[in-house]
């Protein structure tokens, strides 16, 4: 729990607030817009909730939050909080929330499909979540985007008993029962591809599930200020030059959805996620030094 002794000063003076753990993931800012902005190195409450839906996605971010950073004066039943994940974003897209420190804070996915269920990266391995994956299929299949967001993997295949698929380029990270090589597409099935995108990691690998979702980890995500698609570049660990031409290849598949581990979601119809994605690549080429956007 939050410990209100830690209690940042930027917060906004009320109920709700976070304290000195917070790692600055950037989780609440996205699930609660209205409640939680940045300021420095963390998140704060810079508005205390006003209506019943801000203060279930302030209860949904507490829940959510992988360092337990948020906290709240006042006694609120979080049953409804707990019980919204895995959220439904999209016919059989899940938010897998609970957020792991171990992964920074990356957000993780739940397929619901015919052919078995995929868990995208690790969330963590809360009793709660775990439950309601079961009540929904289980895990067929763990694919984890790259090293840095397996958190719990083990005790997911433990579990499951799913295979857990990882680019080999990466595998040092994670014991899995697959690796993927080389920068051809390979299907894992009829309706899901792995894509690699070598240039955050080495092991980078984008999911694409229906030529409509595609799950992207830490590779391509939607930035909120710019309004555009983005890559990080300055969270780029092995070469630029690399995840531009990775961009290049990803650019030529059809989606309608970018769900990335972080930033934001994006969703848009077909042609017009070409063009952003044209963008996208235009401005990763045309700026090969360290600048942001």
């Amino acid at each position: 729990m939050a410990n209100p002794a830690r209690r940042l000063d930027h917060n906004a003076p009320g109920d709700f607030y976070v304290d000195a753990t917070c790692i600055d993931c950037d989780t609440c800012r996205w699930m609660a817009p209205r409640t939680f902005t940045s300021h420095g190195d963390h998140s704060v409450v810079h508005e205390q909730p006003k209506t019943d839906a801000d203060v279930r996605d302030a209860l949904r971010a507490l829940v959510a939050c992988p360092t337990a950073s948020i906290g709240a004066t006042q006694k609120h039943d979080v049953a409804a909080a707990v019980a919204s994940f895995p959220e439904e974003i999209a016919p059989g897209v899940f938010h897998c929330g609970y957020h792991s420190e171990k992964s920074f804070g990356a957000a993780s996915y739940l397929i619901v499909r015919d052919g078995g269920n995929v868990l995208v990266d690790s969330p963590r391995f809360a009793a709660p979540l775990v439950k309601r994956i079961e009540e929904l299929g289980g895990v067929a299949t763990m694919f984890l985007t790259h090293r840095d967001d397996v958190a719990d993997h083990a005790k997911f295949r433990e579990r499951f008993g799913c295979e857990r698929v990882i680019h080999a380029d990466d595998a040092d990270a994670a014991e899995t029962e697959r690796a993927i090589a080389g920068t051809d597409p390979v299907p894992l099935a009829d309706d899901l591809v792995v894509i690699p995108v070598p240039g955050h990691t080495p092991g980078s690998a984008c999911l694409l599930w229906k030529n409509e979702f595609l799950f992207s980890g830490d590779h391509l995500a939607w930035s909120a200020r710019l309004r555009e698609l983005y890559a990080f570049r300055d969270a780029c660990w092995m070469d630029w030059s690399v995840q531009v031409a990775s961009m290049k290849r990803l650019a030529a598949f059809d989606f309608e959805w970018v769900l990335p581990g972080h930033g934001r979601r994006a969703h848009f119809a077909k042609d017009e996620m070409r063009r952003r994605m044209a963008r996208c690549v235009a401005w990763m080429e045309a700026n090969p030094a360290a600048v942001a956007w």
